[in-house]
């Protein structure tokens, strides 16, 4: 009896555990319709974007895509409008009413940088035309629906609907009349290097697209390839390959331009025609499995309902509760946007090219992944991955630590597997070192470590190494003078010049590197490194109270324009640069006469309209009234960048979203704290945009913001309580968060004086 009683309560547990398990479903099953795939696909519309984007430059442009795919996939896939593969040419502009097909695509999102390996596929309806002018067809965004798993439109007499999964995609055609249906399938080469053959018997077409670099090595191979095998379900009344207008018998093409194949079928009204296709890296073999393994015999509703579901999954450990739709809509684009890179490019198996472009295939036990836009993402974009998936989060870092092991060098910003030296500084480097200190760590950290310090101490013997993007650049004449003197023009990198940026870089990235060694007990590199993190006070002139290009000789260069850009500075003014500190802001402060002078500089900037959201090296300095006695101006600037530099239209992104960077920071300051020195593991508290966020972390812990508002304009913070326990710091950690708990934040509609006392701020490295 007792027996039988414990076991009906034990179903009972169960069955409510289910019940709840399966509430909690059904309730995260209503995020996904707020994402807006469109978003970022036009030109920018926000003041600072106009203000300060270059005159006919791409920065304005967020140039995001309207991908189908899954969380950090090997392929998007996407309706193209423009066909290049060409740098800053998204395959996809909102703005374009012509289409080409839709590509399997390795478009890094929000980039100016370059698609690679991709192909495209073209429904053509009606008799066989194989040149772009001929077959694109017009469309129209009222017969256009998208999200994350799935894509659908209606032009030229067909339906197109798209659904993936991590290296796979199936692409559904269903006729709109009786006719003809032909599917082009193009590798879109710019160097007229693809091949691509069919084969009717099997009812098969596969090919390749060579990758090239551009930066260090423009136009050389990478050394693998845009693997495509597509099988079709119907049996081919027509096929053969083309080369523009050219139509060829051969079943195979190889290195001509604008080349590819065909298959025609004879099709009834609403008769659909499905093609599984899966993508790999490696080889055909590769892009075979990925499909058994990935699809298999599923059919294109079962592959849509699981992406459907990962993609809740995702974004679901995030939870925002609040009135505003439109806020939501803002919120989990941003969180689909900062999911999107790095990209998987290991296959099911684990293999993958080896870095640098030796042609050779390697194996991981693991994921391996490139497309790290590293200069833009370490501040926020792989601070939320460390927070919300600390298991893929380790993943990267090997990935980096793999190709530094086989390159010779740790990479400085590794795209298409490949050095580049795109970027400025070494923010790898810091990636790894924040990782390190937030307690992941199942990598080799002595190889990293050795990796990491040769960066910061060695530049390449052979200088062909040093073009080809290894290493630091200037790194010599840094370690001599303390900064890049002016002298130094920084030749073979993308960004020449530059010096005064990348001396403050450099300077963050030997703190990061210091805080590894420390923790390594390497104390004469830690010395060392601490010394070299002050180097930013080298470059400020006091006489102007900014950053300024320096001489060698240890004199001011002459120009000097505040608010105009400068060749010492990327991509933005003096005056924003000046504030690019993150490891000592209280020592900035200092320079600049104390943190009320600080606090006036703020002020400047921002009474100047100075401030450019658009770029990433300004991200920080919204919250760094935290650093003074009115972290409210920090709440009230940071509430206004999210109302007018974000929107839920399509050009609701001020600049390149660039890999998710400009998402992330959208979605840190919406939950109410944000990462201003990634390493230190400290997030400096604002006020959140939602009434309840809800954090789903490893180990089953969450981690919940809760307002209480004393009406619709409180913006200010009045008191915070930690686990029902007043707390009077002004920014949380890495342990605050992971541990799980409950921040409340009390808001009014007034300026407090919450959080400004000394005691309340963030350290620096001389506090």
């Amino acid at each position: 009896m007792y027996r039988d009683r414990l076991y009906i309560n034990a179903s009972s547990c169960i069955l409510a555990v289910t019940f709840l398990f399966v509430q909690q479903f059904v309730n995260a099953q209503q995020l996904i319709k707020y994402v807006q795939p469109l978003a970022g696909s036009a030109s920018a519309t926000t003041i600072s974007a106009i203000k300060h984007s270059e005159a006919g430059g791409t920065e304005a442009n967020a140039n995001t895509i309207p991908a189908v795919t899954l969380p950090f996939a090997m392929t998007q896939w996407t309706a193209q409008t423009r066909q290049t593969e060409n740098k800053c040419v998204p395959p996809y502009f909102y703005k374009d009413s012509m289409l080409t097909g839709f590509r399997g695509s390795h478009w890094l999102s929000g980039s100016c940088t370059q698609d690679y390996g991709s192909f495209t596929i073209m429904p053509l309806v009606g008799s066989l035309k194989t040149s772009a002018k001929e077959y694109a067809v017009p469309f129209s965004h009222k017969n256009e629906s998208t999200s994350p798993s799935y894509y659908k439109l209606t032009a030229g007499s067909v339906t197109t609907e798209i659904t993936s999964t991590l290296r796979c995609g199936l692409l559904q055609f269903t006729m709109q009349k009786d006719d003809s249906l032909y599917i082009l399938v193009t590798p879109n080469s710019d160097y007229a290097k693809g091949f691509v053959k069919v084969d009717a018997a099997k009812g098969e077409i596969w090919g390749y697209n060579p990758a090239h670099r551009i930066y260090q090595g423009w136009g050389e191979p990478t050394g693998f390839n845009g693997w495509f095998y597509i099988k079709v379900e119907k049996r081919f009344t027509k096929h053969g390959t083309f080369a523009g207008a050219s139509v060829f018998a051969n079943d195979s093409v190889l290195q001509k331009k604008d080349a590819g194949a065909f298959a025609g079928f004879q099709l009834k009204k609403g008769e659909q025609l499905l093609l599984r296709i899966g993508t790999s890296f490696s080889s055909l073999a590769a892009a075979k499995k990925n499909l058994a393994t990935e699809v298999g015999a599923k059919n294109f509703n079962d592959i849509r309902t699981a992406a459907t579901q990962q993609w809740e999954k995702a974004l679901g450990q995030v939870q925002v509760q609040t009135s505003n739709e439109k806020d939501k809509r803002i919120f989990y684009t941003a969180m689909y946007h900062s999911m999107q890179h790095p990209r998987l490019f290991s296959d099911v198996d684990g293999t993958y090219p080896s870095f640098a472009g030796n042609a050779q295939l390697k194996n991981m036990n693991g994921n391996y992944y490139d497309d790290f836009s590293m200069w833009d993402i370490y501040r926020a974009q792989l601070p939320l991955m460390e927070i919300l998936n600390p298991t893929m989060t380790n993943d990267f870092v090997q990935s980096l630590i793999l190709k530094g092991e086989q390159g010779g060098w740790l990479p400085i910003f590794p795209c298409w597997n490949s050095y580049t030296a795109a970027m400025i500084g070494d923010h790898v480097t810091a990636f790894i070192a924040s990782a390190y200190n937030k307690g992941i760590r199942n990598y080799n950290i002595a190889s990293a470590y050795q990796l990491m310090r040769k960066n910061a101490f060695e530049t390449p013997n052979n200088f062909a190494e040093y073009k080809n993007g290894m290493g630091r650049r200037a790194l010599t004449t840094y370690l001599k003078y303390g900064f890049i003197p002016m002298e130094d023009s920084v030749q073979e990198a993308f960004h020449k010049k530059e010096q005064v940026s990348r001396t403050l870089e450099y300077a963050f990235d030997d703190y990061a590197l210091s805080i590894v060694a420390k923790g390594l007990n390497k104390q004469d590199d830690y010395k060392q490194l601490q010394l070299r993190s002050l180097n930013y006070k080298n470059v400020f002139d006091p006489s102007v109270g900014m950053v300024r290009g320096k001489n060698a000789d240890g004199t001011w260069f002459k120009s000097f324009n505040a608010d105009k850009r400068e060749s010492y500075i990327t991509e933005g003014t003096p005056r924003q640069y000046t504030f690019y500190v993150p490891q000592d802001v209280p020592g900035l402060a200092k320079l600049m006469g104390g943190a009320k002078q600080f606090e006036n500089a703020l002020d400047s900037l921002f009474n100047k309209n100075e401030y450019w959201h658009g770029n990433e090296p300004g991200h920080q300095i919204p919250f760094l009234y935290n650093y003074t006695s009115s972290p409210w101006k920090t709440q009230r600037e940071v509430r206004k960048i999210l109302t007018e530099e974000y929107s839920d239209g399509v050009g609701g992104l001020s600049g390149n979203d660039d890999a998710g960077q400009m998402s992330a920071w959208y979605v840190f300051a919406a939950m109410g704290f944000y990462p201003v020195d990634p390493v230190s593991n400290n997030y400096l508290l604002s006020a959140p945009l939602f009434e309840k966020v809800t954090m789903r972390l490893q180990g089953n812990k969450t981690f919940t913001l809760q307002t209480h508002k004393a009406n619709a304009q409180s913006i200010y913070i009045d008191k915070v309580k930690w686990n029902g326990k007043p707390y009077n710091k002004n920014f949380i950690t890495y342990t605050n968060i992971m541990q799980g708990g409950k921040l409340e934040l009390w808001l009014t509609d007034q300026p407090t004086q919450w959080g400004s006392s000394a005691a309340s701020r963030p350290t620096g490295l001389t506090n």
